[in-house]
């Protein structure tokens, strides 16, 4: 006989904490990368600065996103 495995809890939990793995390795590679060009081009240091808290924000947007969609599209 097979053995049937049962989810239980919310399952959506489980897909936001998957999904969120990848904001956070972008948060990584942005600061990162914006650390190194400062060091490289310290006369940059304001524009790269803009940049890179733009990336961030635009990254951690998506992370909310992903938050907030299981709670909008929830199957009835």
């Amino acid at each position: 006989m097979g053995i049937l495995a049962e989810v239980s809890g919310n399952v959506t939990a489980i897909g936001y904490g998957l999904a969120a793995i990848g904001p956070g390795i972008g948060v990584g590679i942005i600061f990162g990368q914006g650390v190194q060009a400062i060091a490289r081009q310290p006369e940059a240091y304001g524009l790269i600065r803009q940049n890179m808290l733009l990336g961030f924000v635009l990254t951690e947007a998506l992370a909310l996103i992903g938050l907030v969609a299981p709670f909008l599209f929830q199957a009835i």
